[in-house]
């Protein structure tokens, strides 16, 4: 069983930036997916951005690219998301995820971490 913990999250004002981390407990299979998702209050869920575990190929939401940079550190068995000149709009609790790479769906959620951008 995967257990992933976010933390990084904080209050910040608009440009600022934050490093989000979620590291997973147990050893992370070198077919995995692990993610990043958002959700802002009285808003669906959202994906972030995604890494492949063994290849690192990253994707990236058009609302973050060029902003949001994700990454992994094999030792530390921990997803980061650097997230830079954050806006009001990327308020959210924010949840790290994994999947094996031939699953649709997400099996293994977070419990969150709240990010909040003051204009």
């Amino acid at each position: 069983q995967v257990q992933l913990v976010e933390s990084g999250g904080g209050l910040v004002e608009a440009g600022d930036s934050l490093r989000l981390s979620c590291a997973a407990s147990g050893r992370t299979s070198s077919n995995a997916v692990m993610g990043w998702f958002r959700q802002a209050p009285g808003k669906e869920r959202e994906f972030v951005s995604s890494i492949t575990w063994s290849r690192g190929n990253t994707f990236y939401a058009d609302s973050v690219k060029g902003r949001f940079t994700i990454s992994r550190d094999y030792a530390k068995n921990t997803m980061y998301l650097q997230m830079n000149g954050l806006k009001p709009e990327d308020t959210a609790v924010y949840y790290c995820a994994v999947r094996s790479l031939n699953d649709s769906g997400y099996g293994h959620w977070g419990r969150g971490t709240q990010v909040t951008v003051s204009s």
